[in-house]
């Protein structure tokens, strides 16, 4: 990786950033008393950890079209691209509860511990009700407060409104392609076509193009920057997403912090799935199908797997992957020889492409 780029560091300043928000945004609340601080807990818990990658993307998108901001600008960046965070933050709270996962990150989804909290509480009526009531407005208030940081990161007017409009079109288009993905899984089609569009909205889009659209439109990008990014952007969202289909099969629950096979459980009708049961024997294909959100034991989920890997589905995405990230990185290449795109920033943004479509957790 470049080594003007410390990714460790990175993560570390972020933090502090959300770490600072937080502490404003308790403060504010603080008149309405002691009974919001387990929304507050569960706030810092949402913030804390992850890869942090929608952040540096934004941040290399910046850099990109601005390699050398002022040490302000900098500062005022990492909030914006803290912003990112939040709002990933508050999908994956409303996603946990859509899923009705039990865990996130190796602990108990915020949904789980609200209702953990209501039982321990002896409170009149449903703990699961109130779990999940809870983490719908845990959610929100993350979701508010991703737009507030934007704005008030630390840019000018027209920079700010620039990057709001991008931050726009990212919220739409992830809640619709959550819609996209709860349709798909209702509906049981095996289609790798929808699946595939849900992997655009739901995630390739709000997880790579969109951060690095919102850094770039901070810095005051060009269209043929704009474009230059998403023309790598795009392929390695969706090789990012498409990663992280085969990890909530084959994953390690040790590294993921999900249980083995959760996207199986979950009943996800993903590009893998949808593939595998495309791809197997009719009787593999039926299995597969019916087993597809149930619960599963640790043999069942070997079985499953095992489908999969025999019908070829796999290899097939493992080597689109493949076939994306390199898609994404001829692009790359493109816009730093011909100066587009800041050649500097270009290399950490190919280091950032291969943490995002390679990782294990």
């Amino acid at each position: 990786m470049n080594e003007t780029w410390d990714a460790d560091e990175f993560r570390s300043r972020v933090q502090g950033a959300l770490d600072t928000f937080l502490e404003t945004q308790s403060e504010r609340l603080v008149p309405l008393g002691d009974e919001v601080e387990p929304l507050l807990r569960r706030a810092r818990e949402s913030m804390s950890g992850g890869k942090r990658l929608r952040a540096a993307f934004c941040c290399w998108g910046f850099h990109a079209v601005r390699p050398a901001p002022s040490p302000a600008e900098e500062e005022a960046l990492v909030r914006a691209a803290a912003a990112l965070e939040l709002l990933q933050a508050s999908a994956l709270v409303h996603d946990d509860v859509i899923d009705d996962s039990d865990t996130r990150r190796g602990a108990p989804a915020a949904h789980r511990a609200f209702e953990a909290d209501h039982a321990a509480a002896g409170w009149p009526g449903r703990s699961r009700a109130y779990g999940d009531a809870a983490a719908v407005l845990l959610g929100d208030l993350l979701l508010t407060w991703s737009d507030e940081l934007l704005r008030t990161s630390g840019f000018g007017a027209a920079e700010t409104a620039a990057a709001l409009s991008v931050f726009d079109h990212t919220r739409s288009e992830v809640i619709a392609g959550q819609f996209l993905d709860i349709t798909v899984q209702a509906r049981g089609a095996a289609d790798v076509e929808a699946a595939m569009k849900v992997v655009r909205y739901k995630a390739a889009k709000y997880s790579v193009e969109r951060p690095l659209h919102v850094g770039a439109a901070l810095a005051g990008a060009s269209p043929a920057q704009i474009e230059a990014l998403s023309a790598y952007g795009l392929p390695v969202g969706e090789a990012f997403q498409l990663r992280d289909d085969l990890l909530g099969v084959f994953g390690d629950p040790s590294v993921t912090g999900k249980p083995a096979g959760d996207d199986l459980v979950e009943g996800k009708r993903t590009v893998l799935v949808a593939l595998a049961l495309t791809g197997s024997t009719p009787a593999d294909a039926d299995r597969l199908d019916r087993a597809l959100g149930q619960p599963l034991s640790a043999e069942q989920v070997a079985e499953l797997r095992t489908i999969i890997t025999t019908s070829g589905a796999e290899q097939q995405v493992e080597k689109t992957i493949t076939e994306l990230a390199d898609q994404g990185l001829t692009a790359l290449d493109d816009a730093k020889t011909s100066g587009v795109l800041d050649a500097n920033a270009a290399e950490v943004l190919r280091a950032l492409a291969t943490a995002a479509t390679q990782r294990t957790v």
